[in-house]
């Protein structure tokens, strides 16, 4: 493989993967949080409608998880395309 070709499969494996991120994210805090919240607050969470959790907490929890989980496979991608840091 090229080393154009294999700098063009890391940025799309890159790209790829902040798709899904942001993706998760838009789902958890747009739809969850403001569009399906009336159906969500039926389940209830710590006394709480889990639409209102979502809302309020739930975006911001899922925010920090996926950056740990984007670190992660970010790591994980550098060492498959040999251009992680020592």
């Amino acid at each position: 493989m090229s080393e154009q070709t294999q700098r063009q499969a890391y940025w799309i494996a890159n790209l790829k993967l902040v798709a899904l991120c942001l993706s998760i994210w838009f789902v958890v805090s747009y739809l969850f949080g403001i569009i399906l919240v009336d159906q969500l607050n039926a389940i209830k969470l710590g006394g709480y409608g889990l639409g209102f959790w979502f809302a309020q907490q739930g975006s911001m929890y899922i925010f920090v998880v996926l950056i740990f989980f984007y670190a992660n496979r970010m790591k994980k991608l550098d060492e498959k395309f040999n251009v992680h840091e020592d």
